[in-house]
């Protein structure tokens, strides 16, 4: 497998071809056709297994990059057909897949749980990995803001810096933390003896009731050995077992797929990579009734794994986001400030008299307060007025570039009246940020903005 950048096979063809899947000869719509809401009072779709209760807690979705191999929509499908009763998504550092899974899942029957597997670097060569469930929005909330703030303080993208301590003082009781693969801290010195010491940490900084010791079985040589000292440590310190398959993909067909990805993340050809890759592509979702087989020499593990599912899961839609306020002229409101700002710079941006531009600014600043979003727009205007002062390029995104408003404070710079542009396709609120010194495209100049 060479590497280059005119392939003469389209990565949807190598895909296709490494899941065996059949032609798809449909044209693909830019957008995912929206999924019709089940009836109020509808019964779910029975499951699929029709066995065992069972929670797959600890997955890699595609958006894990060159590890997991499964959109979230397929990891959705087959956990529906297998009868999984709660569904995790687990990325690396990251909620990326967390809107799709819960929009996936929606009516399926298949509850749905977030989490992510954070990366502790303590060098260059020695990293840990902390599995992390959130137990309610709360919790998704706080693993959120602890991840963000890591990716800021690594300072280069791909490399977060988390501090135990620090993520020890965030969970406040909302995640449940489970020791994780082999590169967990406490797997990852079961060959040194001192495996019970780095549980102990663990329990120490997130507390007895938080803290649960994983077993995982992907039909290995070694899992069992690793799985029986595993559930001994539990045994000595009291701690509770759950179980995963640390599923990579969602069945069996993506073994070669995810093994390709592996080749590629190592930067490897297939024939190099082997040794690295798993050759039996056994990290797949399993059912309850194969994991009840799987786990029978340890009674109680997958009850107690379909139990910790089923009290972190929750509706994605209970997150209603809570943006932050912005300091406004006393006697003034948010909205009303925002109001006097697009009076006073519209007439300059869209020209005297321009009717036209008037009642498209009135109808837009409605629906902004209608949605209570006045803050938010006067945010991005201050933070576009800060770029500029601090010769920062800077440029509203995307369908912005729509919005009256955003032309009249400046964020962006495509007269939508003009152009007779649609304010109903600005849904993407997001700036844009280039620094001309240092090519950093977000970070340095929201650092700048946030420290003045």
């Amino acid at each position: 497998m060479g590497f280059t950048s005119h392939p003469t096979l389209p990565w949807s063809e190598l895909h296709r071809r490494l899941t065996g899947a059949a032609p798809d000869r449909t044209v693909v719509p830019l957008r995912r056709p929206a999924q019709e809401e089940p009836a109020p009072g509808a019964p779910a779709p029975a499951p699929g297994d029709g066995g065992e209760p069972w929670a797959e807690l600890h997955v890699h979705s595609a958006f894990s990059f060159l590890d997991g191999a499964s959109d979230p929509e397929d990891l959705v499908a087959e956990a529906a057909r297998l009868g999984v009763e709660t569904l995790a998504i687990t990325d690396h550092d990251g909620l990326y897949g967390a809107v799709r899974l819960a929009e996936a899942a929606r009516g399926t029957g298949v509850a749905t749980a977030f989490g992510a597997e954070l990366t502790i670097r303590h060098s260059s060569a020695e990293v840990e990995h902390l599995l992390v469930l959130a137990r309610d929005p709360a919790g998704y909330r706080r693993l959120s803001a602890a991840i963000a703030a890591a990716q800021l303080a690594g300072g280069a993208k791909g490399r977060p810096a988390y501090d135990l301590a620090a993520l020890a003082g965030a969970h406040d009781g909302h995640w449940a933390v489970l020791t994780g693969c082999r590169l967990g801290r406490v797997p990852a010195k079961l060959d040194d003896g001192t495996a019970g010491h780095q549980l102990r940490t663990l329990t120490e900084a997130f507390g007895r009731d938080n803290v649960h010791v994983e077993l995982i079985d992907q039909w290995l040589p070694g899992d069992d050995r690793r799985n029986d000292a595993l559930a001994a440590l539990a045994a000595e310190q009291g701690l509770p077992v759950v179980a995963s398959t640390n599923a990579h993909h969602a069945g069996p067909a993506q073994g070669r797929l995810a093994q390709s990805l592996a080749a590629l993340r190592g930067r490897r050809t297939l024939q190099d990579a082997v040794g690295w890759t798993r050759a039996a592509g056994t990290a797949h979702l399993r059912s309850g009734r194969e994991m009840a087989a799987r786990l029978a020499r340890f009674p109680g593990v997958r009850r107690a794994t379909a139990e910790l599912g089923c009290s972190c899961a929750f509706d994605f839609t209970r997150l209603d986001p809570e943006l932050p306020g912005f300091p406004v002229p006393e006697g003034e409101s948010e909205i009303s400030h925002l109001r006097a700002l697009v009076a006073a710079d519209g007439p300059a941006r869209f020209g005297p008299g321009n009717a036209a531009a008037r009642r498209q600014l009135a109808l837009e600043l409605d629906v902004i307060e209608d949605l209570d979003l006045a803050g938010y727009f006067l945010i991005v205007h201050d933070i576009v007025d800060f770029c500029r002062s601090q010769d920062i390029w800077c440029q509203g995104r995307g369908s912005a570039a729509n919005s009256a408003v955003c032309y009249a404070l400046g964020i962006t710079a495509v007269d939508p009246v003009h152009y007779k542009l649609l304010f109903e396709r600005f849904t993407d609120r997001l700036l844009r940020l280039r620094d001309t010194r240092s090519g950093d495209s977000v970070g340095l100049p929201v650092r700048l903005y946030l420290a003045r």
